[in-house]
């Protein structure tokens, strides 16, 4: 660590905050950001739809690994792609920062850079939190959305007759936490795919106002989470393997760490891909580019299955197994 830098414990807790929230921009549908007791969001149909995450240091991020501002960005998008995933537009961030004494004040200002980045491509803005000491960086993170008269998407509308289909990356985030983990940097697509997700946010708001049934996002890893549409809808839900084949990226790599790709693309988590049911195929066509069909929702006990199959591989990510 760089002792020039001025430290948290240098400059004491509110000149850390005034130097935080400089760098947040305020949009139109906040009335009053930091500063005051609460801060005041509009909202226009009555709805607010809110969700929230941790990140602690040494569990969901090292910063030998990523830089604060990837980090921003990474515990903004996983909050705000769960409000795209409601079917909702991400209007504001409550974010809640722990951090011990001997942290640089740098250090938390590129956090806000990006956390400010991330909100910037959804039109959301950093609205307040809380600034403590603690022994190991924490981010607590909420998300607020507004629905804009929409009903919400919801995990339990699936139907025997559906089809599954996936937008964005699968398996990446996991392939790049492996390059990580074994002490490389390099395909460096992989490793920045690890550092800072990229949910395709627009495509979960079009979806959300075409014919989708149910939606959630890739956060555990795609069987694990298509098994929450499951569970919530009462279906079984088989996926086309095919439809599924490894990206080359990710093909190129798993051999030289004795990987089965597979691996990656069933069971890998963070990429904050969406996986969505719709009523057809041209329902898929309708909620535009970057959706494709992955499978099919059955009549039947919930379950999840590849080619007719329980997957060896894909179990997901559990905090406490």
């Amino acid at each position: 660590m760089d002792r020039s830098e001025p430290t948290a414990a240098d400059v004491g807790e509110f000149a850390l905050i005034d130097a935080v929230t400089s760098h947040f921009v305020q949009g139109p549908h906040v009335e009053l950001g930091p500063g005051d007791d609460a801060a005041i969001v509009r909202i226009t149909d009555g709805r607010v739809v809110a969700s929230t995450d941790l990140l602690v240091e040494g569990v969901h991020f090292r910063r030998d690994w990523s830089t604060a501002v990837d980090i921003g960005r990474k515990a903004a998008a996983q909050n705000l792609v769960d409000i795209v995933a409601m079917g909702a537009r991400p209007t504001a961030l409550l974010v809640g920062l722990a951090m011990p004494p001997d942290l640089p004040v740098a250090w938390a200002t590129e956090l806000a850079d990006g956390l400010s980045r991330e909100c910037a491509l959804v039109g959301a803005s950093v609205v307040g939190g809380d600034l403590v000491r603690g022994r190991a960086i924490t981010i607590a993170v909420t998300a607020l959305g507004e629905l804009d008269g929409r009903a919400p998407v919801t995990r339990d509308g699936a139907c025997a007759g559906d089809v599954v289909a996936v937008c964005g990356r699968l398996g990446w985030s996991a392939a790049g936490l492996a390059v990580l983990s074994r002490g490389f940097r390099s395909p460096r697509v992989l490793v920045d795919a690890h550092r800072v997700p990229t949910p395709p946010y627009a495509a979960g708001l079009a979806a959300a106002s075409a014919d989708v049934t149910s939606m959630c996002d890739v956060s555990d890893g795609l069987v694990a989470d298509v098994g929450h549409l499951a569970t919530a809808s009462g279906v079984h839900v088989d996926l086309d393997g095919a439809a599924l084949l490894p990206d080359r990226e990710l093909a190129e790599l798993a051999p030289a760490l004795g990987v089965d790709p597979m691996s990656w693309v069933l069971g890998g988590g963070e990429d904050h891909a969406l996986v969505a049911t719709f009523p057809s195929d041209a329902a898929v066509r309708k909620a535009g580019e970057g959706w494709r069909t992955i499978g099919r929702v059955l009549a039947g006990t919930a379950a999840v299955t590849v080619d007719g199959r329980i997957p060896k591989a894909g179990t997901g990510h559990d905090h406490f197994t």
